[in-house]
């Protein structure tokens, strides 16, 4: 009996070995069919270059609108499906340590899962009772988030749109429930500005736990940064109810017959455009709520009701269509709007661009500096000049005339390069005194610049005789505009523009509440589902920030009192401090990174390396200077030059006239294009303040011919005395210093601290020859720009005459 029993148990114990076996081997099978390497064509070791260029290839292959095969569809999706595993590298490496078992598998599962997953493939299991999709639709995968992705891209615009992220993972039979509700509330939403995701648990952990998601399925909402979990029954009511809820309130505000004047008189105090919407729903349209938040750092936005009867004059005072939406735009003038679009199917890509294209007034006022960047760009190459005209005024009655009269300029002289705004002079202190230099104006001043860089650098020019919105005045600026069109050296003066003050910025209180009053609701939503694990950043938040405080008011209320009296003798350094913090220049509050310009003379040692055999594509600026202007002339050649300082291509030199007499006059007459007007540069003995741009290379020169832009010198000579001291200040926080090497190349630094090295007796001689590179930086530019005339040589001439050409 006990033989009987034993020969029993071996036998099953056998046939269970040869299933084990079998099953083993149909797993070592499968596991192939669905390798992704296999399918792409590509090694193990390959490439994301490699494996991106095979899909690629594959994609085009089986697109099923190009391959009429019936498996084209299928085989398609099988290659998208190996490419997302083979392009994320935590998708790739759980498939090297695992493998794949099945489509829909989570990679990284055990072995046992796999073995459950090859027996459910040997036998038959009808997946469609319970409504399981072969794979995830194709159409689903535009809207898979990855945690790079996530931070880069949807949080950042987050602050413009609303976003409705989905957290599932495969084998989810809930998520497969509520996928239904989620296409029709994708439809529903997308078409409207909803950004939309989905993020898979079982591959992207990282971002659930960014995220908080624990489980799945999970829904949420991500607005300006924050995340907000939905906890409603998955319908498409709630779910739209839920984006609504997100978005920020008293971003539209409702109008009527009564209130319509008000809203759009507050243009003067919130500094933004008016957007009306007539409309016969009485609840406000969630595409418009969309657009508001979208453009709220804009456009002031509000919504009328064609349905009520007490907003019927208001239709017809602006003559409104009942038949279908209506957008008015109003800028300054509150009684004709400036913009109108009308649409029975009006869509959100319609109200963007309405909005985008009048989001600034006619002559918005400088209160930050970010609107100051988008009303004047920085200038670029290759690109239309535009210029901006500044309207420096002030707040109080007496300057609405003439604020009046700008407004009724800058509309009938609206162009395209042409960008109007106004600042107060009391808000924005700095940058009135760097355009100003320094000198108080009592009357309004109108300054056209343009931005020559990021870092605060503009070329501008004051509109000579003030602005009081007279028709001299218009005519006078009006003349000045076109010529600057006409020749834009017309701009002769450059500063550097310190960052703008936000006069916005009280504001941000109100801001600050109102983010708290959204995190006091997202902890009693929290508290009401007891979601502790979301909840407890936010306590620890708030308990800290109480301690915080009530232990500061502790610690005081336990200070000795005998520690204020030492403090009364402060208030007699505050002035001194304040006076301290006025004399500092605001140009330099943005310090280049380098001090220092590098200048060689040219000698008879360094002129073949810096000008004969210069390298293909440098060009050497080259300063003619005697011994009695090379100060002088050095200290304002660096400062010219200094902002061309950091290009690699450009070598900066000093020619000695004294030592080398004969070499410019050689030059000019080598020049193949001397009977294009250059009799007097021949003629002319004094060559000091020529600078000239050598190609060695190419052999040609461009030409700079000094000008006196200054005072002449008789009133050079008077109030030189009297502004010497507020000069040497200017000039030194310039701090622009040039290096010169001798024979031995040796440095020598040229710094703007040498002003009491001049002699009294030739004081109106330096301030002359120091005018005479005045116009050298917009040379500069246009040497830059490819504009100059190009003078060429058969060769160039040796410093010493005695032994004809360099190269000979």
């Amino acid at each position: 009996m006990v033989f009987k029993m034993f020969r029993r148990q071996s036998r099953i114990s056998s046939v269970l070995v040869v299933i084990m076996f079998i099953f083993g081997e149909h797993l070592v099978k499968s596991s192939p069919e669905n390798d992704p390497y296999k399918t792409l064509g590509v090694s193990k070791s390959a490439s994301q270059t490699e494996i991106k260029k095979a899909y690629k290839h594959l994609a085009r292959e089986w697109h099923p609108d190009k391959n009429k095969d019936p498996g084209a569809e299928d085989m398609f999706i099988k290659i998208t499906k190996s490419y997302e595993i083979l392009s994320n590298e935590e998708r790739r490496a759980n498939f090297d340590r695992y493998g794949q078992m099945e489509d829909n598998q989570a990679f990284g599962h055990s072995q046992q899962q796999g073995y459950r997953s090859s027996f459910h493939n040997s036998f038959y299991f009808d997946e469609s009772f319970f409504h399981f999709p072969k794979s995830r639709d194709f159409a689903d995968s535009k809207y898979l988030l990855h945690h790079a992705q996530f931070n880069s891209d949807v949080l950042p615009d987050s602050y413009r749109r609303p976003y409705l992220i989905k957290v599932t993972s495969d084998w989810c039979f809930a998520c497969i429930h509520i996928e239904p509700v989620w296409r029709e509330s994708v439809q529903e939403l997308e078409p409207l500005g909803v950004g939309i995701g989905i993020v898979d648990m079982g591959y992207e952990r990282r971002l659930a736990s960014q995220l908080g998601a624990h489980r799945t399925p999970s829904i949420l909402g991500v607005v300006n940064g924050r995340f907000t979990f939905f906890h409603q029954a998955v319908v498409r009511e709630n779910l739209r109810q839920f984006i609504e809820d997100l978005l920020p309130q008293r971003m539209v505000e409702k109008v009527t017959d009564k209130n319509y004047q008000s809203f759009l008189n507050g243009w003067q105090s919130e500094n933004k455009p008016s957007v009306l919407l007539f409309d016969q729903v009485p609840i406000f349209p969630l595409m418009y709520k969309l657009t508001a938040f979208a453009f709220r750092d804009y456009v002031r936005f509000g919504y009328v009701d064609q349905g009520e009867k007490y907003n019927t004059p208001l239709l017809r005072r602006f003559n409104i269509n009942t038949y279908a939406p209506t957008m008015l735009l109003f800028k300054e003038d509150t009684e004709k709007p400036a913009d109108i679009i009308q649409a029975r199917g009006m869509k959100r890509q319609i109200m963007d661009e309405f909005v985008s294209n009048n989001r600034f007034l006619r002559v918005p006022r400088l209160v930050n500096q970010q609107l100051f960047d988008e009303l004047c760009p920085v200038k670029q190459f290759h690109r239309r000049r535009k210029y901006c005209v500044l309207l420096i005024t002030g707040e109080d009655q007496a300057f609405v005339p003439g604020n009046e009269a700008f407004l009724e300029f800058a509309t009938a002289n609206s162009k395209e390069v042409l960008r109007f705004a106004y600042v107060y002079q009391r808000q924005q202190q700095p940058l009135c005194q760097a355009l100003l230099q320094n000198h108080a104006v009592l009357s309004p001043q109108v300054v056209i610049l343009e931005r020559r860089s990021p870092a605060g650098k503009v070329m501008y020019r004051s509109v000579i005789g003030g602005w009081n919105g007279s028709e001299e005045d218009k005519h006078r600026l009006y003349e000045q505009l076109e010529l600057l069109q006409r020749d834009p050296a017309y701009l002769t003066s450059d500063a550097t523009l310190p960052e703008l003050n936000n006069e916005m910025a009280p504001m941000f209180l109100i801001q600050w509440m109102n983010t708290a009053y959204d995190y006091f609701l997202q902890i009693y939503d929290d508290i009401l589902y007891s979601n502790w694990r979301e909840m407890m950043p936010i306590l620890s938040l708030i308990f800290s920030a109480l301690f915080i405080l009530f232990g500061t008011v502790i610690i005081q209320a336990f200070s000795e009192s005998g520690e204020d009296k030492p403090q009364k003798a402060k208030p007699r350094e505050h002035p001194k401090a304040e006076e301290d913090d006025s004399s500092r220049p605001t140009t330099s509050s943005r310090p280049p990174k380098k001090d220092f310009v590098e200048v060689t003379e040219l000698t008879d040692i360094t002129y073949t390396s810096n000008l004969v055999k210069l390298r293909p594509g440098h060009i050497n600026i080259v300063l003619v200077l005697s011994e009695a202007s090379k100060n002088a002339l050095l200290r304002k050649f660096a400062k010219e030059v200094f902002s061309f300082s950091g290009t690699q291509t450009l070598h900066f030199s000093f020619l000695n006239a004294d030592k080398h007499r004969q070499w410019m006059p050689a030059l000019l007459a080598l020049t193949l294009d001397s009977a294009q007007g250059h009799s007097d540069d021949e003629e002319s003995s004094d060559h000091t303040g020529y600078v000239l741009a050598l190609n060695g290379y190419k052999k040609y020169f461009c030409l700079f011919r000094p000008v006196f832009t200054g005072d002449d010198a008789s009133e050079a000579s008077a109030a030189f005395d009297s502004s010497s001291s507020s000069s040497s200040s200017s000039s030194s926080r310039r701090k622009s210093r040039s290096r010169s090497r001798s024979q031995t190349r040796s440095r020598s630094h040229s710094r703007e601290d040498g002003s009491g090295s001049r002699r009294a007796s030739s004081r109106a001689t330096s301030l002359e020859v120091h005018h005479k590179l005045d116009r050298l930086g917009l040379w500069m530019e246009r040497l830059m720009e490819g504009t100059l005339t190009r003078l060429r040589v058969h060769a160039w001439p040796s410093l010493d005459p005695a032994h004809g050409s360099a190269e000979s």
